[in-house]
C-alpha cells in the first residue's frame, strides 16, 4: 500500500500537489499514462481508449516527444491531455535543483502544458517549490506498478480494484517495460471501473 496508494504523510510532503479529485455526487476517476510517447505502445493505448470512449492524460517524456512528434500529435488529435514528465525521465532526488528545473524547462519546449508529474514521484523540496509556481503538480491516488517485474498482469488489475475510490488518479505506463502487464490489465480495469459506475474525466 505504501506504493500503490501513498500514505497521508507522503501526501503532506507535497501538500499542494493534486493526488485525488473527488466530484460531489459523481463517481469519478482520472486515467493517466507515464513515460511515452513511443510508437511500440502508445498507438495501441490510444486505439483501446477510443474503443472504450475514454479520455486520459499522458505525462510525456520530452525526449520521446522530440523523437516521435507524430505519436505525440496523435495523442492530442484523439482528444487527450498531456503533461510534462521531464525531458530525460530523471529523478529529482538524484539531481541538483538547477539541473532538474532546466530539464523540465527543456521538456516544455516540446510539451505545451501546465501539468507536471515528477518521474518516480520524488522531488527535492526546492524543486517542488520552484515547479509549483508554473505547474499544477499531479501525483496519484493509485499507481498500478505495471512496469514492475515483481507484478503479474492479475496483480496489476487487482491493484486497481483494491485501491481505486471516488476521485482516484490512476497511473499506467505506455512503455515497453509495462507492455505485458498493461495490455492485460488496462482493458479489464476500464471494464471493471465502468461496471462500478465510474465516469472517466480529464485532469
Amino acid at each position: 500500500m505504501l506504493i500503490e496508494q501513498p500514505p497521508i504523510l507522503y501526501r503532506l510532503l507535497y501538500k499542494d500537489s493534486i493526488w485525488r479529485i473527488p466530484v460531489e455526487g459523481e463517481k469519478t476517476v482520472y486515467l493517466t499514462f507515464d513515460d511515452g510517447p513511443i510508437p511500440e505502445i502508445t498507438p495501441w493505448v490510444l486505439d483501446l481508449l477510443d474503443q472504450y470512449e475514454v479520455k486520459a492524460t499522458f505525462f510525456c517524456v520530452g525526449d520521446n516527444v522530440r523523437k516521435h512528434p507524430d505519436i505525440y500529435q496523435m495523442v492530442l488529435n484523439r482528444g487527450h491531455r498531456v503533461g510534462n514528465h521531464t525531458f530525460n525521465h530523471i529523478q529529482g532526488i538524484r539531481k541538483f535543483t538547477k539541473r532538474y528545473v532546466e530539464n523540465t524547462r527543456l521538456a516544455s519546449e516540446y510539451i505545451d502544458s501546465d501539468l507536471f508529474r515528477p518521474p518516480h514521484g520524488h522531488m527535492r523540496i526546492p524543486q517542488y517549490l520552484t515547479l509549483r509556481k508554473k505547474y499544477k503538480i499531479i501525483m496519484w491516488d493509485v499507481v498500478t506498478r505495471d512496469y514492475s517485474k515483481c507484478m503479474t498482469p492479475d496483480k496489476v488489475l487487482n491493484a486497481v480494484k483494491k485501491y481505486t475510490r471516488d476521485g482516484s488518479i490512476i497511473v499506467f505506463h505506455d512503455s515497453i517495460k509495462a507492455e505485458k502487464n498493461m495490455k492485460y490489465a488496462l482493458p479489464k480495469s476500464i471494464e471493471w471501473l465502468k461496471e462500478q459506475g465510474y465516469t472517466f474525466k480529464l485532469l
